[in-house]
């Protein structure tokens, strides 16, 4: 999966990384490399599936799509 990646340089130094595809999905570095794993962290966790949304509901249908 390829994802775009905004990094903005903040106010108060380091930069600031959000991925635009993703809503709230946001992170900070002191540097560009650190933003970057940083995001990458984030990112990982946005998308990591929560198994208690999916235990007791009727009729429920769980498929794993890979892009």
């Amino acid at each position: 999966m390829k994802l775009k990646i905004v990094l903005e340089p903040s106010e108060e130094g380091g930069y600031t990384a959000y991925v635009p595809s993703l809503p709230g999905c946001i992170s900070e570095g002191d540097t560009t490399e650190e933003a970057m794993a940083n995001i990458r962290e984030a990112v990982e966790l946005y998308l990591e599936p929560v198994d208690d949304d999916l235990v007791g509901k009727e009729g429920l249908q769980v498929h794993e799509l890979v892009v």
